[in-house]
């Protein structure tokens, strides 16, 4: 936030959360990941963590600027079933987003979200 205009309580147009932006970068990033991975309970945690980090690298790079960027992303393993997943947060609607995207392959699922919190 060094050098930024600290009065401003409201992002400019092209600066503000763009979700369909976000959701693209979420999915180029989840397919090259995990396109050819199979599940290993072992190592799904690693692979979280890892998956999460790469996506929040990459949209930070889209110059979000001043906004608190919380990716979540769970892998599981794909066996036909349905999954119920929901969050809950307190946010301002003019300012804060998020931007989702699910990726399956043969053996996993992954969902992916990225909460976009201005910061005032």
């Amino acid at each position: 936030m060094e050098g930024s205009d600290s009065y401003l309580i409201r992002p400019n147009y092209q600066h503000k959360f763009k979700s369909a932006v976000v959701k693209e970068c979420i999915r180029e990033t989840v397919k090259a990941r995990l396109f050819e991975v199979q599940f290993d309970p072992d190592e799904v945690a690693e692979l979280t963590r890892s998956v999460a980090d790469c996506v929040k690298d990459k949209v930070k790079n889209l110059g979000f600027d001043r906004y608190k960027l919380v990716v979540q992303v769970t892998i599981g393993e794909q066996r036909g079933q349905g999954v119920k997943m929901s969050s809950r947060c307190l946010w301002d609607a003019d300012t804060d987003n998020y931007a989702e995207d699910i990726f399956m392959n043969e053996s996993l699922f992954c969902a992916v979200v990225v909460f976009g919190s201005y910061f005032y």
